[in-house]
């Protein structure tokens, strides 16, 4: 009966916030008429059903043909719905609801009337049950139950109407046969497409947790370096002056920036510049321990944390640091590269802040580039 790919949330509240754009809104459009034309082949099936027992002489040939007529009647006017975007209103696009809602009084109108292959919309009923119920909500759920439950009791106990599976001649349990047939095959369907959604969900569950982490990637790490961002960088920072506190241990930190690096840039262009930002990162990330922290603090400054590092070994760290930053081949960039680093060495006092570390190293960074250059100041 009703089938195929439902929305995964299924609201009927009006949501006007929710239109998408054009493109979006195209491609529900799609999803919502092959949904309907497969809810036409489905009513076909059902007819093709009908006619058989029409042949039989179980019903007249007027029940196949009203029916045909009915169901797809229902599916223009939704398709109409459709093609209007009037479905774009609601969070459930494709007015899930609705749809079982008139399939259910569809089945059991013609049950009703035509009592004598009642079977065939009954068998139907379940096929639309398990389709809607796939990925309704609860609130739907309970709604579908209660509008079938009523109408199904008003048949079975307000009327005497007998309601067959017809199987006196070789015709009609050759029909009956077909509809059970039909029927298996479209529950069988459901559970296919039940696997199918479950194995879809996961990959997306797995894709969507890969862009996750890639996410944080981004909030933590500079893109072009690779180093930790300001932002990542003062949070490591915060954690290391507090470990240091509660351990007593020392901690210290680097202010470090390029020497001339706008030069780089006016005169060999910002591709270069970037190039020899990249290499400079690489190059500390090269020689500093696990234990060390290393991130762009701004522009071509950086800030190098130097956990369990007291005044000297920090000092002789960072020195050491600028003399491989200053014998790297930067001429394999491009000829006439040159680059050197100045630093400011700071390490933390008992009971002091990390603003105020930091505006000690960066007064010392401030002496390292005032007395020349390529040099390493302590505060």
């Amino acid at each position: 009966m009703w089938g195929a790919v439902l929305p995964l949330k299924l609201t009927d509240q009006f949501d006007f916030s929710d239109v998408a754009a054009p493109d979006v809104l195209k491609r529900r459009a799609t999803q919502r008429r092959q949904l309907l034309a497969i809810t036409a082949l489905s009513y076909l099936t059902d007819t093709v059903v009908l006619v058989l027992y029409a042949y039989a002489g179980t019903t007249s040939l007027t029940t196949p043909l009203v029916f045909l007529v009915c169901a797809l009647l229902t599916v223009t006017c939704f398709a109409i719905l459709s093609d209007a975007h009037f479905n774009d209103r609601f969070k459930d696009h494709y007015l899930v609801l609705q749809q079982m809602s008139v399939s259910f009084l569809l089945m059991l109108a013609f049950i009703y009337m035509a009592p004598e292959v009642g079977c065939v919309f009954l068998c139907s009923l379940f096929v639309t049950v398990a389709l809607g119920s796939l990925r309704s909500t609860m609130l739907q759920i309970g709604i579908a139950w209660t509008l079938i439950t009523a109408g199904l009791a008003v048949l079975f106990l307000f009327t005497d109407i007998p309601i067959s599976m017809p199987h006196g001649s070789p015709a009609e349990r050759f029909a009956t046969l077909l509809l059970f047939v039909f029927t298996i095959s479209r529950c069988m369907m459901i559970g296919m497409f039940s696997s199918a959604l479950r194995e879809s969900f996961y990959s997306q569950g797995l894709a969507l947790k890969e862009a996750y982490r890639r996410i944080e990637e981004l909030a933590e790490f500079d893109e072009l370096t690779g180093a930790h961002n300001r932002r990542s960088i003062m949070h490591a920072l915060a954690e290391e002056a507090e470990r240091a506190a509660r351990s007593k241990s020392p901690c210290s930190v680097a202010l470090i920036d390029l020497d001339w690096f706008k030069k780089i840039n006016d005169h060999f262009g910002h591709p270069v510049g970037d190039e020899v930002l990249r290499t400079f990162a690489i190059t500390l990330f090269a020689n500093i321990r696990l234990i060390d922290k290393f991130g762009r603090y701004g522009g071509e400054e950086f800030l190098l944390v130097l956990p369990e590092a007291g005044e000297d070994v920090a000092g002789r760290v960072v020195d050491r640091l600028r003399t491989i930053v200053a014998d790297v081949d930067w001429n394999s960039i491009s000829p006439g590269v040159d680059m050197t680093m100045s630093a400011g060495v700071a390490t933390l006092l008992p009971g002091e802040t990390v603003d105020s570390l930091l505006l000690r190293a960066d007064v010392a960074l401030y002496r390292a580039k005032d007395l020349g250059r390529n040099r390493i100041e302590r505060a």
